[in-house]
Formats: C-alpha cells, sequence, structure tokens
C-alpha cells in the first residue's frame, strides 16, 4: 500500500509542566505528521500559549481548538478525532515522550495489511521526573507473550475483554472507524470504547518495542499498576458492587453501538456473544448477595462457565468475591 496521510490528535488540559516535551518529541518524529490537531479544556494555566508559540516553528500545520466549555477527557477527544483530516490517526497525551521511530512504526504496520484496523506499542514507564520505572506498560498490564500472539491470531477482543492492554497513547487507527466509533458516549473512556470496538470488526496488531515513554504521575487515578491479590483484597473491601453495573452499561452501549452500524461494519462472527458473555459475569458478580454463603451457587456457576477466567482476574476474582 502507499504511504498514507497521518494526523495526531492531542488533548490538553492544565498540562504546561511536559507539554513542551511532549510537542518536541513529535517535531522529532523520522516520519512526520500531515497535521497536529489540539483541543484544549479550557485549561487555566500556559498550555494553550505553548501550543501556540509551537505552532509558529512546528515542521507541520498544528490546529489548535479552545474549547467554549469544559468537555472532559472523553469528549474532547472525540472533538479532536472528528478534526483529524488524515486517513490514519494517532492519539497524543499531553505528558509523554514518543520515541522519534514511533510514528514511522505504527504507520508501516497499517499500510503494509488493509485488515488491520488499529495498531499500538508497548511503553516504558517515566515518574514525574523523566525517571524510568521499574515496569513498562504491557508488564503492568500483565499482557505477556501468549496473549500478544492471541492478538496477532485476530483474538484480541477475548484479550480486550478480559483485561485493558491498549491505551490510546500508544495506538494509532484508521480514520473510516470514526463512523464506527464517534460519537463517544459521556461515561465511556475514549481508548477503552474505541478500541473494543475496531476489535470486533477488524484486527488490532501488537508491536513490542515500547515507542512511548508513559509518564506516570503521583496522583494518578487511573493509570498502570500490578496489584498483588491481597492488595486487590484490601482495596475491595470498600469497593461498590454497583460499578459492576456501570461495566454493564458500558458495555450495553458497545453492543449498541456495534448493532447501529453493522451494515456498514461487519461484527466478528463471535464478537456480540462474546460481549453479551462480559455482561452477563459482571452482572453475575454484581449480584453476590452480602451473606458469603448465599453467594456460593452464583461463584460456582460463573467458575463452571469458566467466566471468571474469560472476563475477570481467574482466582484472584474468586477469592475476592469469596472474601469481600
Amino acid at each position: 500500500m502507499s504511504e498514507q496521510s497521518l494526523s495526531v490528535a492531542m488533548c490538553t488540559y492544565n498540562g504546561a509542566r511536559f507539554l513542551p516535551g511532549q510537542l518536541e518529541s513529535i517535531a522529532a518524529q523520522t516520519r512526520l505528521p500531515g497535521e497536529l490537531v489540539v483541543c484544549d479544556d479550557r485549561s487555566t494555566d500556559e498550555s494553550v500559549e505553548i501550543v501556540r508559540d509551537f505552532a509558529h516553528q512546528a515542521p507541520f500545520p498544528v490546529r489548535l481548538e479552545v474549547n467554549e466549555e469544559n468537555l472532559g477527557s472523553t469528549k474532547n477527544f472525540e472533538k479532536a478525532i472528528g478534526l483529524c483530516q488524515g486517513e490514519i490517526i494517532a492519539l497524543a497525551d499531553q505528558d509523554d515522550v514518543w520515541r522519534p521511530e514511533k510514528l514511522s512504526c505504527l504507520a508501516e504496520v497499517l499500510e503494509h495489511d488493509e485488515r488491520i484496523g488499529a495498531v499500538f506499542s508497548d511503553a516504558e514507564l517515566i515518574d514525574e521526573d523523566s525517571r524510568p520505572l521499574e515496569w513498562t506498560l504491557w508488564s503492568s498490564f500483565l499482557f505477556n507473550s501468549r496473549e500478544q500472539k492471541k492478538f496477532k491470531r485476530g483474538q484480541g477482543l477475548r484479550v480486550l475483554l478480559k483485561h485493558g492492554t491498549v491505551t490510546g497513547a500508544t495506538m494509532a487507527f484508521r480514520s473510516k472507524f470514526r463512523d464506527l466509533t464517534l460519537p463517544i458516549p459521556p461515561k465511556q473512556v475514549h481508548d477503552h470504547w474505541i478500541v473494543l470496538l475496531i476489535a470486533s470488526v477488524s484486527q488490532l496488531v501488537p508491536i513490542k518495542n515500547p515507542l512511548v515513554r508513559y509518564r506516570r504521575h503521583q496522583a494518578q487515578q487511573i493509570g498502570p499498576g500490578s496489584d498483588s491479590l491481597w492488595q486487590m483484597i484490601r482495596l475491595a473491601r470498600n469497593a461498590n458492587r454497583n460499578e459492576y453495573f456501570g461495566e454493564v452499561e458500558r458495555f450495553g452501549e458497545i453492543c449498541g453501538r456495534l448493532c447501529d452500524r453493522s451494515e456498514i461494519f461487519h461484527p466478528h462472527a463471535n464478537a456480540l456473544r462474546l460481549i453479551r458473555q462480559k455482561i452477563r459475569h459482571r452482572e453475575a458478580r454484581g449480584r453476590l448477595p452480602s451473606a458469603k454463603l448465599l453467594r456460593l451457587p452464583l461463584l460456582i456457576r460463573e467458575i463452571a462457565t469458566y467466566r471468571y477466567w474469560r472476563y475477570s482476574n481467574g482466582f484472584g476474582s474468586v477469592a475476592k468475591d469469596l472474601l469481600t
């Protein structure tokens, strides 16, 4: 396939501390994007000025949109993606640092095989002072070689329904999938929504090389990490089981979108069945009664159907439901 046009979609919000380094790393790519689209979500620091200054000397066009009101991360990324004009869209966080070969590697995979809908890479983890951390992104997700092979065999959806492995900062996808993924429902996380939908109708390919230096913040509430079983149990003691029904709602929205757009984007033969099995499993875990002995029938059923291993964390999740 011939070389395709590239867009980078970046969202900013009070990111002045790390934003210059990220912008410099995009400008230093061995394959430059055709454009950088930045949507700022009403920053109160110097983020907008930093982007404007960068635009004057960037080796590619920079489009800056400052939102009239705060949209939040999901809707801000929706806006940025919608404004991109390239055939391939790469997502960018404001506080990471890209390896110079990132865009070249991601685009090469998509241009090599038109059956591939999206591609993602591993990442190095760094702290607030850019010092390397112990884990890579994939190791923090427990994304092992066996699961990587499943992606290469076209079974990425099975892995994604068990646990997240893809962050938007490491991903690029074909712009034609905007007609499937946009608009993004407000309760969804943009990258989770996008990868699940694309994995349901196309193929996702992992790149083992870490192409991003992915920054972790001390105050980060959601991010890569690896908790032990007993840490999971301790944290779960205060968890509200109604959170499972939030997941049920979000996966239901994915099913609904796939059905609504099925005439254009044909789901894989078993995609809807797998997602609905995930929904049933989350419903079962959400319905567990307070009395531990009364939980046993539901637990036994979920164990017997192997859904704890397909859609949760196996024995760790069984222990959590037994003990908390």
